[in-house]
């Protein structure tokens, strides 16, 4: 998924970061959790995971991701829509839930009445999130996906799966440059390919992980971990606002929407790193008040945390090293004179605890 400052490239040096600890299979707090790609990452490499996100599609993701340790096997649901034994020797449980659900016919729900130009015509700026033909398909999928679920024809964990794998999917079709803020002017050459579900990669493990959907501010009192990874905003830009489509068709819930995009009410999602003040002030409130052995921040040369007022809050609380990554900026991140640099610092600072 494409996604503000996912970790995806950097999570190979975090790990290098993290294995200078010595610390090998403790527990390991993703704090903004974000695509869950961090907390999966280490997962895989035999922590005990707690992670937590504001987002509920990321608490989906979390859900899919780092809470489900197993393949899902829709004992019930495979024999209600007769594909308990079709391709059974080609064919994983999930790969036949989502062909079934590939093959539904459109339906005109609430992402196409207000995110395709087909029923948005009247607004003075017609809303090209997706092609007509797509807006229903992924309409059909999520409903289809709420009825097995209302109907108790799918487990809650089958739910959570089945909702990633759309999540996971809508970036592929979606009108965009790269977040849901604004849509294209004319449609981008993915956006124009039908719509097919794509079935995500579950990672096993033997420990009991936990996930949250919750501020993780309210949180920072109920940690006890060995290791406290923090990746928050760099910038004024909210995530709420920058994946209000993500976050729709995750709830589903019809929300009323406004503006030319189409945004849901996030004043409730609101991240205090979005401004310097409130970030630093959290930032201490976490390195103060919640119980670790290591604290690793992610963070980016042009932040609005500068390196000195970061350090200077860390090191009260021990020893802090820096280190610093070439990193190419993210694409929908280009503006003014700033879209003429190739490349950023990513920062990586660990904080040894007093």
């Amino acid at each position: 998924m494409r996604f503000i400052g996912k970790k995806d490239k950097l999570l190979d040096k975090i790990y290098q970061v993290v294995k200078s600890t010595k610390i090998k299979d403790g527990v390991f707090c993703d704090f903004f959790a974000g695509t869950a790609s961090v907390g999966n990452f280490f997962k895989q490499k035999g922590f005990k995971i707690i992670s937590s996100d504001l987002l509920f599609f990321s608490y989906v993701l979390q859900e899919a991701y780092i809470k489900n340790n197993t393949q899902p096997k829709f004992t019930k649901l495979l024999k209600n829509i007769g594909y308990d034994k079709e391709n059974k020797l080609f064919l994983t449980p999930l790969e036949k839930v989502i062909k079934h659900l590939n093959n539904l016919a459109g339906k005109k729900g609430f992402i196409y009445r207000n995110y395709t130009e087909e029923e948005t015509k009247e607004l003075s700026v017609p809303r090209k999130y997706f092609t007509p033909k797509n807006g229903m398909k992924i309409d059909a999928i999520r409903s289809q996906i709420e009825k097995w679920k209302k109907d108790k024809k799918i487990t809650n964990r089958e739910y959570f799966i089945l909702l990633a794998c759309l999540i996971e999917s809508v970036p592929f079709y979606a009108n965009i440059s790269g977040v849901y803020a604004a849509f294209l002017k004319e449609y981008d050459p993915r956006a124009l390919k039908d719509f097919k579900l794509r079935p995500i990669k579950i990672n096993k493990s033997n420990k009991k992980h936990t996930v949250y959907n919750k501020n993780s501010m309210d949180l920072i009192k109920k940690l006890d971990v060995d290791i406290l990874y923090i990746d928050p905003p760099y910038n004024n830009r909210q995530y709420a606002s920058n994946y209000h489509l993500l976050e729709t068709i995750a709830k589903y819930d019809n929300p009323v929407i406004k503006g030319v995009s189409g945004v849901r009410n996030y004043d409730n999602q609101k991240s205090e790193f979005c401004n310097e003040i409130s970030a630093l002030t959290s930032l201490d409130k976490i390195a103060e008040l919640a119980k670790y052995k290591y604290l690793i921040l992610s963070y980016n040369s042009e932040g609005i945390m500068s390196q000195k007022k970061i350090i200077n809050t860390l090191k009260k609380y021990g020893d802090v090293e820096l280190k610093e990554v070439d990193y190419r900026r993210f694409r929908s991140n280009s503006n003014g004179e700033a879209k003429h640099k190739k490349n950023i610092k990513e920062q990586i600072y660990l904080l040894i605890r007093k």
